[in-house]
């Protein structure tokens, strides 16, 4: 048997991809990846595990939780490496929710001044720590304790 048809170690692709056995093992437990045993009952992987691992990787170091990876995985058809318009479809969906992340922090920012100034002494009056008086509702003053 052709040394491709018999697949990549897990080793191989630890290896290959700059990733840890142990992620792998990870990611396969969250069916981002797959692999299959061979006669001796060792595991084995395609060689489009390479690029998923790429994407995977991609994906997180963009901010990307692992359930919207595990989801956006799960649309890349079995047993083909993921290719160009792959990545294309992926990345117009996750860029609405990296816009969505970039209001939300450029909205911390500009309300971080004002905390400042604040002196963290009324929790009502704190965009950060207490958005839109949340706690006020119920208590008044300070409440919040570290620790708790």
């Amino acid at each position: 048997m052709a040394k491709e048809q018999e697949g990549l170690s897990v080793g191989n692709v630890a290896k290959r991809s700059g990733v840890a056995v142990s992620t792998l093992h990870f990611y396969e437990s969250k069916g981002l990846i797959s692999s299959w045993r061979n006669s001796g009952n060792q595991r084995r992987y395609n060689k489009d595990v390479l690029r998923r691992v790429a994407v995977i990787k991609s994906a997180q170091r963009i901010g990307i939780s692992l359930q919207g990876i595990q989801e956006a995985m799960s649309t890349l058809p079995d047993q083909r490496t993921p290719n160009k318009q792959d990545w294309a479809r992926l990345s117009r969906h996750w860029r609405k929710e990296l816009d969505e992340r970039i209001r939300q922090l450029n909205q911390l920012r500009d309300e971080l001044g004002e905390c400042i100034g604040c002196g963290c002494l009324s929790l009502k009056a704190c965009p950060l720590r207490n958005p839109e008086d949340i706690v006020g509702q119920d208590h008044s003053g300070a409440v919040f304790l570290e620790g708790e």
